[in-house]
């Protein structure tokens, strides 16, 4: 039996095919369309969630239910001796919260280790491999929660909104002001950073919310994390629930900003899209975490 593995679930945007390459494991999350029950990536693909989306669906997110993450981490149990957890940040869902109330049980405490390190979308895939290079070094799995939980605070994602649909929908924002920002053109940017998502900044057009997350990127690296930044230890990641030749046109364009950085880009996990809606786009800063 190995020593360590790695779990995470679908919010981390890692696919159940990436998974495999990796060597992780991926709890999917489940998803309501009205009445029915759906587990992203698994009984529905990102494109049939988007066009539910687009076509005016009753979309709503949900937690796992604690048997399904029992079986889940059962499963992973059966192939290693102890396992670390990389769920949602506590900070956008309860399911992280549920996950350490059930790691203190009998059978699983001692033997699970659930990180709350303030992480979704392409962040907590980044946290996953950074947990992988950990593994690898040989720390223990206590060792790599508390590793990854002192990084928390190292990270930063700003996401930029085409429609202000979801928002209204999902109650971020008032009817009134949806229906003022359409008509003035408004895209809001927001930000997570510590598990908490916020608007940013308001911007006239799509092209002003993208050169928004572009400088506040920039500001970050001359500033909050300048240090790392110069020991090359800031990871560039992007996201996006837009089309895949906007997509790729946003990560030319962020190469572009900041030459000589390598971007990990994922599309972002269907709990997010739902919320936002099509035609986001991401961008990210995350810290190597530090070594004791």
């Amino acid at each position: 039996m190995k020593k360590i593995g790695v779990c995470t679930d679908s919010h981390s945007s890692i696919t159940q095919d990436e998974a495999a390459r990796l060597g992780v494991r991926v709890l999917p999350m489940p998803f309501y369309i009205g009445e029915d029950c759906y587990l992203e990536d698994v009984s529905i693909s990102r494109a049939e969630l988007l066009g539910k989306l687009a076509g005016g669906a009753d979309v709503s997110t949900s937690q796992p239910s604690p048997t399904s993450v029992m079986e889940f981490w059962d499963g992973a149990l059966a192939e290693f001796e102890q396992i670390v957890y990389l769920p949602i940040s506590s900070g956008l869902s309860g399911s992280c919260a549920a996950a350490q109330a059930m790691a203190r049980e009998d059978g699983y405490e001692g033997r699970v280790f659930v990180v709350d390190n303030g992480r979704v979308s392409t962040p907590q895939h980044r946290a996953v491999l950074d947990a992988l290079e950990l593994v690898s070094e040989g720390y223990s799995a206590a060792k790599i929660k508390d590793i990854l939980e002192a990084a928390r605070a190292e990270m930063a994602i700003y996401i930029g909104v085409e429609t202000l649909k979801y928002l209204k929908k999902g109650g971020r924002i008032s009817p009134a002001a949806a229906a003022l920002g359409t008509v003035l053109n408004i895209k809001p940017v927001l930000k997570l950073d510590v598990g908490t998502l916020d608007t940013f900044q308001k911007c006239r057009g799509f092209g002003k919310a993208k050169k928004a997350m572009l400088e506040a990127v920039h500001h970050d690296l001359e500033t909050r994390w300048r240090e790392y930044h110069e020991r090359g230890e800031v990871y560039l990641l992007a996201a996006s629930s837009a089309s895949p030749e906007d997509t790729e046109a946003w990560v030319r364009e962020i190469r572009e900003e900041f030459p000589g950085m390598e971007v990990l880009c994922d599309e972002l996990s269907l709990g997010v899209s739902c919320h936002i809606g099509p035609g986001g786009l991401g961008i990210a800063c995350a810290c190597r975490p530090k070594r004791p």
